[in-house]
């Protein structure tokens, strides 16, 4: 009965810990999905890297422009963040179109480094007859820190390229619509990493302005916006509060297996009756 009482116990503890755990991750704020896209965004995108336009996480931004352009975007994403951008392409009537078109979009770091996507439509051609391209890329989960010669994402700014790749030469400089939307999901403390930066990479971008005599254009250094809440400090999961599940988990086990073993060696002394 004893050692029932103790296994008892041990269950009753792991549930309440495990509803625990579970009501913490869920009344944590950061982990929910970032602001819905209704929000409205910048009208216009950048041309580079410098000059990229900064847009929040929810927030759709939208351009005018014409086909064969670079247009450039950046958000922030921090460390744990999955981030998934979508891209929305209007395109001209097609009595005013000579065929197909192919439109692409990428996603760059900090750094500058291309990410890859794991799943999403990056590439994606469109018919002569289409009004519209949508395209997708969902970048790997952030991480807090990798070391010099890894390629993973960092935490910081993050760079939308969205352009066409080909066309019929007759098509070049026809007016499109570009719509643009980066959101993130919190991945998890299975994803949390070791260490962090001391600083996130956010590189500074680029507005035009004019000096005092008001004749020379030269650079205004511009950044983005910080994640809701900040940026992280690197070192907090809810891989902390699984390895507290764990080792109180274990050290029941351990008690109860203590007791068994206890249990049985006192029945083994008890003398035999007359």
């Amino acid at each position: 009965m004893r050692i029932a009482r103790v296994l008892t116990t041990a269950l009753l503890t792991a549930t309440a810990l495990t509803g625990t755990v579970g009501s913490a991750v869920a009344d944590d704020p950061s982990p929910s999905p970032s602001k819905s896209g209704d929000a409205a965004g910048p009208t216009k995108a950048g041309t580079g890297f410098r000059d990229a336009t900064a847009v929040e996480q929810g927030h759709k931004a939208t351009a005018e422009a014409s086909a064969g352009d670079y247009l450039y975007w950046v958000f922030p994403a921090d460390a744990g963040r999955r981030a998934t951008v979508k891209a929305t392409v209007t395109l001209p009537e097609p009595a005013a179109r000579h065929g197909a078109s192919t439109w692409r979009l990428d996603v760059y770091d900090g750094l500058r480094r291309r990410q890859s996507c794991i799943y999403g439509m990056q590439g994606r051609g469109a018919a002569k007859e289409a009004t519209s391209v949508e395209l997708s890329c969902t970048l790997r989960t952030v991480r807090s820190w990798a070391e010099p010669w890894d390629n993973d994402p960092l935490p910081g700014s993050y760079y939308i390229r969205l352009t066409v790749t080909d066309l019929p030469a007759e098509d070049l400089g026809l007016p499109v619509k570009a719509e643009v939307e980066a959101t993130s999901v919190d991945a998890g403390g299975a994803h949390a990493g070791g260490g962090s930066l001391s600083a996130p990479l956010v590189p500074g971008t680029a507005t035009r302005a004019r000096d005092d005599e008001g004749s020379t254009p030269k650079q205004a250094a511009a950044t983005i916006s910080e994640p809701d809440g900040g940026w992280s400090a690197g070192w907090w999961s809810d891989r902390w509060l699984w390895t507290a599940a764990g080792g109180l988990l274990g050290a029941l086990a351990a008690i109860g297996g203590y007791s068994l073993t206890r249990g049985s060696g006192r029945a083994s002394r008890v003398p035999p009756a007359a």
